[in-house]
């Protein structure tokens, strides 16, 4: 079975293998910002993957030198045409969900940052690998801003809720150890072995069952598309309260420029 490899516009490079895994690669370094219409088409490659046959599993994974550093918070709305009011958050959350919909399991390999909405996407996926060189930031508190992706669900379900709040509320950087002792990824590899690692995990899911893997999967994740558009509905409104605020200026400035960002909770 001769591998296929298709690039998504300029955003996606999707290739499904011979083992029955597909890559599905990130294609914007090197930090892998993401939009609306990144966002749209990692839902579309994953909803054609789910119809097909030669796919069992799935590798998310990113050129350059981070996973994914979320959305550019320095734009004023991320979709590039025009701001609907809610600075296309509202869309993105859509095609979020329908990431979170798909019925084929999901390995992320995660290097550099997972950052923000970058980590909402990496936990998104069923299992994590990380380089050693990896780190990890709910970091939106830093930036006076509410946390989105869906992690007010998917984030305590990894680490438990009492640890998901520290991450949240303070916003602090892990590096790949602590992530993992926290349960936040599932293995460290060396970076030049991120990739096989990753692809090792999605070939042993492959070599399983393909219609009890999707089935026992879809049991786990039961309620999971509900309960993240529930969340992200409120996330999102929060966000839009917030993103008016001073604190978040602030945030998004001492950011910028590479500092401790001064709240004054305005």
């Amino acid at each position: 079975m001769p591998d296929a490899r298709d690039r998504v516009g300029d955003d996606l490079v999707v290739e499904v293998g011979s083992d029955h895994v597909a890559t599905v690669e990130l294609a914007r370094p090197p930090a892998n910002y993401f939009d609306v219409t990144l966002i749209e088409a990692l839902a579309d490659a994953f909803a054609a993957l789910d119809e097909d046959p030669r796919c069992r599993a799935i590798v998310l994974c990113a050129q350059g030198r981070h996973f994914c550093a979320g959305a550019d918070l320095t734009r004023p709305t991320l979709r590039s045409e025009h701001d609907e009011g809610d600075w296309g958050a509202k869309d993105l959350y859509r095609a979020a969900a329908r990431i979170v919909a798909a019925r084929t399991p999901v390995v992320a390999a995660v290097q550099g940052a997972a950052v923000g909405g970058g980590l909402g996407l990496a936990c998104v996926a069923d299992l994590r690998v990380a380089s050693s060189a990896a780190w990890f930031a709910a970091n939106f508190a830093r930036l006076g801003f509410h946390h989105g992706f869906g992690l007010t669900v998917t984030l305590p379900a990894i680490v438990g809720f009492p640890r998901a709040c520290d991450l949240l509320y303070t916003g602090r950087r892990i590096g790949a150890d602590e992530a993992l002792r926290l349960g936040l990824c599932d293995a460290v590899v060396a970076p030049e072995a991120l990739r096989g690692a990753a692809r090792g995990r999605a070939s042993a899911i492959a070599a399983a069952g393909p219609l009890a893997v999707r089935e026992i999967r879809a049991t786990m994740r039961a309620d999971l598309v509900a309960r993240f558009d529930e969340a992200t509905d409120r996330e999102l409104a929060a966000q839009l309260r917030l993103r008016e605020t001073r604190d978040f200026a602030e945030g998004v400035r001492a950011a910028a420029e590479r500092r401790e960002p001064v709240f004054e909770g305005r």
